[in-house]
């Protein structure tokens, strides 16, 4: 395909030459009015939330109920450069091996400045009624060892210490709130829409643990008024790079800064409860219920879960891009076997739901080529992300009395993973990098130093059962390299 030799910039000037096979926002921005304050203003906010949004306002539905993003991070100040040159607006292209389609999403009509005053200040406008958020799995201050609010992080101490200075999303928060009490405005809900498990009650946990430190006044205020729904997301979206940008200008005539691609699936379950009103979401799909635990461990223990299975012996047999490693029979029968030997097993099993339909829609979007969705994003992070995707399979199997020798074989692709990547000098994107290296270097004679992690295995570092099959898959991958460890458990050798 040649590319386009003069792409049609975006901004809103240009809404009305948009090239063909670009859809339009389909209503006026000007007729919309802000409602939501998003803080962190990725990929998948834009993939999801404001494809959402966008939905509803072509439907001339709730146009008061308008995002304006923010953000804490210096990588935020860049983002907000790039949107702001094209008038907030964002490209959405969906995916799927039987084509594609792009559509200007135009949901978000301001950004703050990347300034903890200038939230605050935003986030005390009465018109703001919800505060969503997407700070990644790890952002939320959680202590591994005990599950709950890590009081004693320094960034918290910071926000303790300082609060008319904070440095942290949750310092923000508490600011604004009470700037907002002392107002005598209504509280804003607070939502998470981030791949934590019990996101709302989390992200409540760490806004009290933080606000006790400051005013037990404050704390009880919160505690009595301001709510935080639980919320299940779905929606593959992979990060941009040169090739979506050139995606984008090649193959729909459109120069975009920030494009999104993602897959067509997406999916929000979210707890019906914001004191200070709400779009109507349900009328795009989002489907609000009373509890969304059901939903919430379907998807963490068998969608992320399932990334992250494939994810390190993908990476230690050189595979870069997600679909390409679903082609290998090894790695797929791998993925689907562990969930279905392991996984699906100990869930509690949920009434008009059906696991294994669910495991098979998962590999087949996994294996969606045109996403281009890729191996290193399924890894990074993965110190966060492994202990609310697969370490609570690992402590309820053990529980029951169930088997986790697939699961221990997981962790020990990993701890290969991490060993490899250090010897190669790959960034493992991950804020425990140099521990996680450190530790799977010292396990190649000593496989307890990686399961000593206690932030990350916590209790699960002692436990004899998970720790022997663990020491014995990873001689087994060390030994006979990944390929034959993955045929091994599939054939049933077990330690």
């Amino acid at each position: 395909m040649n590319r386009v030799v003069n792409p049609v910039k975006l901004c809103l000037a240009n809404l009305d030459r948009l090239p063909d096979g670009v859809a339009d926002p389909g209503y006026a921005r000007s007729s919309l009015s802000p409602g939501i304050l998003h803080i962190g203003v990725g990929n998948f906010h834009r993939s999801h939330q404001m494809v959402y949004l966008d939905r509803l306002f072509e439907q001339g539905r709730d146009l008061d109920w308008a995002v304006v993003g923010a953000g804490i991070k210096p990588y935020d100040a860049e983002q907000r450069r790039r949107l702001a040159a094209q008038d907030w607006l964002t490209t959405v292209v969906d995916l799927s091996a039987d084509g594609s389609s792009a559509r200007v999403v135009g949901s978000m009509v301001d950004f703050c400045e990347v300034r903890a005053e200038a939230i605050i200040a935003r986030l005390a406008d009465p018109a703001i009624r919800i505060v969503s958020l997407t700070i990644t799995e790890g952002g939320y201050y959680i202590d591994a060892t005990t599950g709950g609010f890590d009081a004693a992080h320094p960034e918290i101490r910071h926000d303790a210490e300082h609060p008319g200075d904070p440095q942290t999303v949750f310092g923000v928060l508490l600011a604004a709130l009470g700037q907002r009490r002392a107002r005598g405005l209504a509280p804003f809900t607070v939502l998470s829409c981030d791949n934590v498990p019990q996101n709302g009650d989390v992200t409540r946990r760490t806004v009290l643990g933080l606000a006790g430190l400051v005013s037990q006044d404050q704390h009880d205020w919160i505690a009595a008024t301001v709510a935080f729904p639980n919320a299940m997301v779905d929606c593959i979206t992979p990060a941009t790079s040169e090739r979506e940008r050139e995606l984008l200008a090649d193959r729909f005539g459109l120069d975009d800064a920030a494009p999104v691609v993602c897959e067509p699936f997406r999916q929000w379950v979210i707890e019906d409860n914001f004191p200070q009103g709400r779009p109507a979401l349900e009328h795009v799909g989002v489907q609000f219920v009373d509890d969304v635990t059901p939903y919430e461990t379907m998807k963490l223990r068998i969608l992320n879960a399932s990334h992250m299975a494939i994810a390190y012996p993908s990476a230690l047999l050189g595979y870069e891009t997600v679909h390409d490693a679903m082609d290998d029979e090894d790695i797929a029968r791998w993925m689907m076997q562990l969930m279905r030997r392991e996984v699906i097993p100990v869930l509690t099993p949920i009434p008009g739901l059906d696991f294994d339909d669910y495991l098979t829609t998962c590999a087949r979007r996994f294996a969606n080529p045109a996403l281009g969705d890729t191996i290193a994003r399924l890894c990074q992070d993965a110190s966060n992300r492994l202990p609310k995707f697969v370490l609570p399979t690992v402590s309820d199997a053990l529980a029951h009395g169930a088997p986790v020798d697939g699961l221990a074989l997981e962790i020990a692709f990993w701890s290969r993973m991490c060993a490899a990547a250090a010897d190669s000098g790959i960034d493992l994107h991950d804020p425990r990098s140099d521990q996680l290296t450190s530790a799977a270097r010292a396990a190649r004679s000593d496989p307890a130093a990686f399961l000593g992690l206690s932030e990350v295995f916590g209790d699960l570092g002692r436990n004899e059962p998970f720790t022997k099959a663990f020491a014995w898959h990873l001689d087994e991958v060390s030994t006979r390299g990944p390929r034959e460890a993955l045929r091994r458990f599939m054939d049933g050798v077990e330690a």
